[in-house]
């Protein structure tokens, strides 16, 4: 027997417009459609949101951690469960657990990991982020300078391999240590190529996107910068049109009015996407944890070495939007289009998220008109109500 329900009650965005006085209509984990309230089936459960807005699931391709968990220190599928877990409450439907740069051996256990979680079906797993090691120790940001090292054809076969068993790998490296053949053979595999960690000039980052890499890393930070005769990494990422760019939207990592200048600059098709570079601490109360065996620790909103070097994010999804409307002032259609619709588009899975259509994922996320979360499904199961004290 199918399971089918009809969710009333609240305005619905599905991605590209707005819908008052509609039903969103699931079947078996799957939108069937977004119908006026008088046309339900009679045969089919009512639930009432109570008001408010639904709207498509997040769809984070940069998280660190969650729960108190780094990937980096578990790579096993017990912590991607964890993280996944720890971020549905923020309206993260669908997220790329990512790997700092790290160990050959810990990179091959979280890829093991991965294609474990793809094979149980981990509720909200959407693939693998690999963020290193093939970066450039000059922009290494929090990274192990240690561990940083040139792309092998040896590292190369295993992330071919491994993208034939993820249903998404993307994998963040520096022009100065990947040839611009290897991304190439990368994205002739399904492999997203994302630049970051860099101080390559916009001349090199262009051969880039040319030969396949097609997004940037967390945008502005760890890169080369605009300047009046090289427009850096963080010019390219904004003039060239095939290239999405992920953006931490917490006014630590880039100033508003930084954010506000992109976002009229940027060129398309590919667009700024929202991504959170959460660590451990989401979803806890943990004032510290550790990173390659280097303590990070959380003040006043932000996650820092010892010496006041940013360690990803103390950020989650909900609050990213929050930031990018009220503070920054982009439109709350486009801002929730930043966190769903275009992380979707910028790893090829608009086909099935980041919008409510026919045969799309019940990946759903309900707001209060505050823009606090409510509720989560994912896959048509809730997995999260406000009030509960478990997630699912």
């Amino acid at each position: 027997m199918s399971d089918r329900f009809a969710l009333t009650g609240a305005r619905i965005f599905d991605g590209d417009d707005w819908h008052e006085g509609h039903a969103l209509v699931v079947r078996d984990g799957l939108v069937e459609a977004i119908l006026p309230t008088g046309a339900i089936p009679s045969d089919i459960r009512v639930v009432d949101t109570g008001g408010g807005l639904l709207a498509p699931g997040f769809v984070d391709l940069q998280v660190n951690g969650g729960g108190g968990v780094m990937l980096n220190d578990h790579p096993d599928v017990a912590s991607i469960e964890t993280i996944c877990r720890a971020h549905a409450p923020f309206g993260t439907t669908a997220l790329l657990p990512t790997l700092i740069t790290d160990t050959p051996a810990i990179t091959a256990a979280a890829v093991a990991a991965g294609e474990a979680a793809a094979r149980q079906k981990v509720p909200g797993f959407l693939g693998l982020h690999l963020e290193g090691p093939h970066l450039s120790v000059a922009r290494k940001g929090a990274h192990d300078p240690v561990l940083i090292r040139p792309m092998t054809d040896a590292d190369q076969a295993m992330l071919i391999a491994a993208r034939q068993k993820l249903p998404v790998l993307l994998t963040t490296i520096a022009p100065e240590s990947v040839e611009p053949a290897r991304v190439a053979v990368l994205a002739k595999a399904g492999i997203i190529v994302s630049l970051g960690h860099s101080d390559t000039g916009y001349a090199a980052a262009s051969a880039f996107a040319e030969a396949g890499a097609s997004m940037i890393t967390h945008l502005f930070n760890a890169m080369s910068q605009i300047g009046n005769r090289e427009p850096g990494l963080a010019g390219a990422a904004i003039d060239i049109g095939t290239l999405s760019a992920g953006l931490i939207a917490d006014g630590i990592h880039v100033d508003p009015a930084t954010i506000k200048i992109a976002l009229r600059a940027k060129q398309g098709p590919a667009r700024i996407v929202l991504v959170t570079d959460a660590m451990a601490t989401i979803g806890t109360e943990m004032t510290s944890f550790t990173l390659n065996d280097r303590t990070i620790y959380r003040r006043d909103g932000s996650l820092r070495l010892a010496d006041g070097t940013l360690a990803g994010a103390d950020l989650d999804m909900i609050s990213a939007v929050r930031f990018i409307h009220r503070v920054v002032g982009v439109e709350l259609s486009e801002a929730l289009r930043m966190a769903s619709l275009y992380p979707a588009q910028a790893i090829g899975q608009s086909h099935r998220l980041g919008r409510f259509a026919n045969g799309t994922a019940a990946d759903i996320v309900a707001l209060s008109d505050d823009l606090d979360t409510k509720g989560v499904w994912i896959g048509g199961e809730k997995v999260f109500a406000a009030g509960s004290d478990t997630v699912r």
